[in-house]
C-alpha cells in the first residue's frame, strides 16, 4: 500500500445517496459467518446501521461525497476481507485533540471494543445519528464522538474551521483540529477522571503525543501516524 496522502480542505459536503452494494448482496453467508466469529470474540458487538462512502471528489478545496447505508457486519467483513469489489471507502471524521502546550491527546481502546489496545483520536464510523435529512453532518460527528468518548465539551475547545483529509487505501480520515485551553497533563487527568466514572467507557486511558518520538506506529494506524508527524515540529 502507498504512503498516506495529506490534503488541506476548506469544507466538506457529504450526503446520503442510497444505492445497492454488490459485495453485501453477493456475500451474505460469508458475512454472517464472519459476524458470528466477531460476536464470539467480542459479545458486546452490535450490528447497527453505518454509512459507507461510494463516491467522492475534491473541487476547489471542498470535499464532496456520497454515502450508502449498510450494516456493521457487512462493513466489517468487507474491511477484514481486504475491501473487495467495487470501490468503496471507510470515510470518517476524527477530532484531533490538541492541548495548549501543543501535545496531542489520544485514547487507548478498551478491552471490550473491536480494536482493543489500539490508540486513536476520538472518532466513529458515520451512522444514521449523523444525518440531517440527507446531509451527513461530519462536523457534528466530531463533536459528538469527542464528548461521548472523552467528556470534552465542544463549548470548552476551539474548533478549527477547515479540515485535513488523510487518504490511505480505502480509508479517508477527515481530521478536524480541536484545541483545548488546558495543558496536556491537566487535560489527560480530566479525561481519565471522566473515563473512571463511566460504566463502560470506549477508552481505557489516554496517551500524550508531544513529539514524533511519542508516535506509536505499532498501535496506531498509518494514516494517523502520518497526520501526527505532519503536525508535530519535532
Amino acid at each position: 500500500m502507498s504512503e498516506p496522502e495529506i490534503v488541506a480542505l476548506d469544507a466538506i459536503d457529504c450526503r446520503l445517496e442510497q444505492q445497492p452494494w454488490q459485495f453485501a448482496e453477493e456475500n451474505a453467508e460469508a458475512i454472517e459467518a464472519h459476524w458470528q466469529k466477531v460476536i464470539e470474540a467480542k459479545p458486546a458487538s452490535f450490528n447497527g446501521k453505518i454509512l459507507l462512502l461510494h463516491r467522492w471528489q475534491i473541487v476547489e478545496r471542498r470535499f464532496r461525497g456520497a454515502y450508502l447505508m449498510t450494516d456493521y457486519a457487512s462493513f466489517l467483513a468487507w474491511r477484514d476481507f481486504g475491501t473487495p469489489g467495487e470501490a468503496r471507502w471507510n470515510c470518517f471524521a476524527m477530532a484531533a485533540l490538541e492541548a495548549a502546550d501543543g501535545a496531542f491527546l489520544l485514547g487507548e481502546m478498551a478491552e471490550h471494543t473491536s480494536n482493543a489496545g489500539a490508540i486513536y483520536f476520538a472518532a466513529g464510523t458515520p451512522d444514521p445519528s449523523d444525518l440531517d435529512g440527507t446531509t451527513v453532518n461530519l462536523a457534528g460527528s466530531v463533536t459528538r464522538e469527542l464528548e461521548e468518548e472523552t467528556g470534552v465539551s465542544p463549548a470548552g475547545v476551539d474548533i478549527a474551521s477547515g479540515w485535513t483529509a488523510v487518504f490511505h487505501g480505502q480509508r479517508i480520515a477527515l481530521m478536524k483540529s480541536v484545541r483545548s485551553p488546558l495543558r496536556s497533563g491537566e487535560l489527560k487527568n480530566r479525561i481519565e477522571h471522566f473515563l473512571a466514572r463511566e460504566e463502560r467507557p470506549e477508552l481505557s486511558r489516554m496517551h500524550v503525543v508531544a513529539t514524533r518520538a511519542d508516535i506509536r506506529a505499532d498501535r496506531m494506524p498509518a494514516f494517523q501516524c502520518a497526520y501526527l508527524a505532519h503536525r508535530l515540529k519535532v
